[in-house]
């Protein structure tokens, strides 16, 4: 499946012919993606789904590699090296429900974002893309205790009944996940994006009970279980090196239980209801397939 860019190239969509009904699931390394929360959930999903590359985008047209350096790795044959670049690749996956899903895992670019994003709108259609989610991360003031935040927006009001979605509200700097949002709307393209909040004070990734928060609202949208694997065994151990890190600093300890306070107050509604609903539902999801439950969230 070729696809003519706007230089002259030929960008090859390998195998990628006879995807059904293709949901595109995105994320970008570098100012969306606190602690790693985002890439990390599609770097997850490629290996639970076993997503095959089926295609990727020319570097050189949107990456400073003094910025974003390519990585260089040995094969197992002695002398034999393989560089790496950084860039936007497409992965596909067929899940158990007959449903394709596109996977789009890249790092922000560093110039040309509008080029960037008609490419991608480009290859979207190329691709047979119905709905694009974007998942992200930032760094708020949540208590690394409670349950990770993960707040769900768009514009697209049909999208946001169907999914319970805010209207997005943010104004200020945005990143390329916001541009390519933006860039969805502007053709018609449906589109939501989904923010887990990474405590502020444990920046440093990797944030697995972020990830996992993310994951969680991947089953919901897409109505599957997936493969959790360690992930919630290194939630629970994440968790519980902060804690540590906590019980040694008392002006930390002091500042969590601060933030507690306020999540317990202003989200007391949300632990009722639909919330509670939504979680029994994957607990049992869960239990029937013999996987176990979700782990922390």
């Amino acid at each position: 499946m070729d696809r003519l860019g706007k230089d002259g190239t030929v960008i090859t969509f390998e195998g990628a012919d006879a995807l059904v009904d293709p949901v595109l699931l995105a994320s970008f390394e570098g100012w969306n993606d606190a602690a790693e929360s985002a890439s990390g959930a599609l770097a997850h999903l490629t290996t639970a789904w076993d997503a095959r590359l089926i295609g990727e985008l020319d570097p050189d047209e949107y990456y400073d590699f003094q910025v974003n350096r390519p990585t260089i790795s040995v094969d197992v044959e002695p002398g034999v090296s393989r560089v790496t670049w950084p860039t936007t690749r497409f992965y596909a996956a067929r899940l158990d429900n007959g449903r394709d899903v596109v996977l789009m895992r890249g790092v922000e670019p560093n110039m040309r974002w509008r080029g960037f994003c008609e490419e991608l709108i480009e290859a979207c259609r190329t691709l047979g893309v119905q709905t694009v989610i974007t998942l992200a991360a930032l760094l708020g003031d949540a208590p690394h205790t409670r349950p990770v935040p993960v707040r769900g927006t768009s514009i697209d009001p049909a999208l946001r009944a169907k999914l319970g979605l805010e209207p997005s509200s943010y104004s200020g700097p945005t990143g390329i996940v916001g541009v390519f949002q933006d860039a969805c709307t502007q053709v018609g393209l449906p589109a939501a994006s989904y923010w887990a909040a990474v405590p502020y004070y444990v920046a440093q990734p990797p944030c697995p009970k972020a990830t996992l928060a993310l994951l969680g609202k991947i089953e919901d949208v897409l109505d599957v279980t997936i493969p959790l694997g360690d992930l919630p065994d290194e939630a629970r151990a994440w968790q519980d090196g902060v804690d540590e890190l906590a019980a040694e600093d008392q002006e930390v300890a002091d500042y969590v239980r601060s933030l507690e306070e306020a999540k317990d107050t202003t989200e007391l509604p949300e632990a009722s209801g639909e919330a509670i609903a939504k979680e029994f539902e994957r607990y049992l999801r869960r239990r029937d397939e013999g996987r176990g439950p979700l782990g922390p969230s």
